[in-house]
């Protein structure tokens, strides 16, 4: 876990970005002025950035100051909300105003639990955050006491969030991501190119939009990272919504699977039917649903739209679902699958464009009613994009409309 400034500290620079005025954010955040200066002086040091301008005529933010004053301004937002959000869950009342709540609530308690979230006991939490399971303890139990509701539930596997503190973790996600993109983007402005990407990945985009597209940004950002993370619809999902990851690249779910997060798509992939090369239904010049339905096939799980859009070839004809089944999620399983066997399955077009160009698979032609996936991306809704994550985007956008053609 990065290191989080003060959150009374991020409230002060913010406080004085828009006031203009040390004096003025004094009599806000209820700091001195010198206590002030030094948290600025402090931060401007560890950033290696100057944040403000000082004059005769007070503090003018610089270009870095303004846009980190941006990503505090959204974290604070965050953070109050995830407390409101949590007052409610815990006392089923709506408070008006959660200021007094923020002014006490410290960055060591929001760390101490996420860390107790992410590890679920407080001995992990404090190897996570490489300090004294005491000193974990205690902040968990000060948050408690300063909101006033209970957060941690012991379990039989350890320790849970209550629904409160799973609403205040979540917040508290955000708004550290928020800090870092305001980091990251006082870098860039000072020409130090660190940021980092995080990208969600299903299988239709593994082979041909995402590779291209990083090839392609790396040229424009050598020093970024990308970090690219595979798994289950489901659990991209989440990582996306808890701010682990920024980007979700795929296939898109309809209808939405949640309230909180945009889709957009890119481009449609059409389905086809794929067999090794030599595969004897290859060699036919027609091949109709009843020789489909006897062959064995290669197919994604039960729950996923690949596997109904499978399913329905048959069904909507009025016809049995094959039962000679293999279910496989890995790419490079079906390939195998299929070059050994007499099985068939079902992939996007673009997702085997390559292993069709080489000649190892071969597209079964079929009379059947043509299906195709929308392909895209998943943010959250209230995500707001640093230019090199807007840069990334927008070669995304166009390699997508390529993929059409």
């Amino acid at each position: 876990m990065f290191n989080i400034p003060n959150l009374r500290h991020l409230r002060a620079i913010s406080e004085v970005v828009h006031t203009g005025s040390i004096s003025k954010a004094s009599d806000t955040v209820f700091l001195s002025q010198p206590a002030i200066t030094q948290a600025i002086s402090k931060l401007e040091k560890s950033m290696n950035s100057e944040l403000f301008e000082r004059t005769s005529d007070g503090m003018t933010p610089t270009e870095q100051g303004t846009a980190f004053a941006f990503r505090i301004d959204r974290a604070l937002e965050s953070i109050s909300q995830g407390i409101a959000d949590a007052i409610k869950i815990a006392t089923k009342q709506r408070k008006n105003s959660v200021q007094r709540y923020l002014f006490n609530i410290t960055t060591t308690q929001l760390k101490a639990l996420v860390a107790v979230a992410n590890g679920q006991s407080f001995t992990e939490a404090s190897r996570i955050l490489e300090v004294s399971q005491s000193s974990v303890y205690r902040a968990s139990k000060d948050l408690e006491d300063t909101l006033g509701f209970t957060l941690f539930e012991k379990t039989s596997n350890g320790i849970a969030l209550s629904k409160a503190g799973a609403a205040l973790d979540k917040a508290s996600k955000l708004a550290f991501v928020e800090i870092k993109q305001g980091l990251d983007e006082v870098n860039l402005l000072s020409n130090r190119h660190s940021s980092v990407i995080t990208v969600g990945c299903l299988p239709l985009a593994r082979t041909c939009l995402l590779p291209s597209t990083i090839n392609e940004f790396s040229e424009a950002y050598p020093d970024c990272q990308i970090h690219v993370i595979d798994g289950p619809y489901k659990d991209l999902l989440n990582h996306l919504k808890y701010g682990e990851i920024d980007i979700l690249i795929g296939a898109l779910r309809f209808p939405v699977p949640s309230t909180d997060i945009r889709q957009e798509t890119l481009f449609e992939s059409k389905n086809i039917v794929l067999s090794r090369a030599d595969h004897p239904l290859a060699k036919k010049a027609e091949v109709n649903l009843k020789d489909l339905q006897e062959s064995s096939w290669v197919v994604s799980s039960a729950t996923t739209p690949a596997r109904k859009m499978f399913e329905d070839i048959f069904t909507e004809q009025g016809l049995d679902i094959p039962n000679r089944l293999v279910e496989a999620s890995s790419q490079m399983l079906v390939k195998e699958l299929l070059l050994g066997s007499d099985r068939l399955t079902l992939l996007s077009q673009h997702q085997i464009r390559r292993d069709l160009e080489e000649g190892h698979l071969k597209e079964i032609s079929f009379d059947g009613k043509d299906q195709s996936r929308p392909i895209g991306l998943t943010v959250r809704k209230n995500w707001f994009a640093t230019s090199v994550q807007s840069h990334f985007l927008q070669l995304l956008r166009t390699n997508g409309v390529k993929m059409t053609v």
